[in-house]
């Protein structure tokens, strides 16, 4: 099924830095069931060729179920950030993609959005990418009665995350401790605060 241009949703934010354009795409109202294989990895797969041709970066993609409604969530990323025009060339150009492969077999809504300022890091390239920058980290359960702790992330790897703290000393944790890792677009490293 083709989607024509008044099947494109567009929101904007008070944020110029995160947009996102949803399309809802019909399907059989049958549970979310894969077709073979990872639905999010056959899905960035797809999609990957098409944002290599637009210079976009797939910096993630979600299948998730909110209430009765699921939603196939791609986050897209360029050099000096996406706008809406990114987001909807993206989405049009997915359309007949996801169409010919019907990776999913029930009703969705596709979104494309930036990742926004404060984007999560969930793969290995985005620790590598995002090495030297200032992040959050925050655990499952706390940690000497701390729960999230800010500082400047180092390269990560034997299952673990290591940030430096505002005196430079290593804080180190295993991945499993961790509930998430995110980007934060101030830190004042004197006070160990998000600004």
């Amino acid at each position: 099924m083709g989607y024509g241009k008044d099947k494109v949703k567009v929101k904007e934010w008070g944020d110029p830095l995160f947009c996102i354009v949803t399309t809802f795409r019909e399907g059989e109202d049958v549970l979310a069931t894969k077709k073979g294989g990872n639905t999010v990895e056959t899905c960035r797969a797809l999609a990957k060729p098409l944002a290599d041709e637009l210079g976009l970066v797939i910096w993630d993609v979600r299948f998730v179920k909110e209430g009765a409604s699921w939603y196939l969530r791609y986050f897209i990323d360029k050099d000096g950030g996406v706008d809406i025009n990114d987001c909807v060339a993206l989405t049009r150009a997915l359309n007949p993609v996801l169409d010919e492969a019907d990776p999913i077999a029930t009703s969705y809504t596709l979104e494309v959005s930036s990742p926004g300022i404060e984007r999560e890091l969930t793969r290995p390239e985005h620790f590598e990418w995002c090495e030297g920058d200032a992040v959050v980290v925050t655990l499952f359960a706390p940690k000497d009665g701390v729960r999230e702790f800010a500082g400047i992330l180092q390269p990560c790897d034997n299952g673990q995350i290591v940030i430096t703290d505002e005196n430079g000393q290593p804080l180190v944790f295993d991945k499993k401790e961790v509930s998430s890792v995110r980007l934060i677009e101030e830190w004042d490293d004197d006070t160990d605060e998000t600004v």
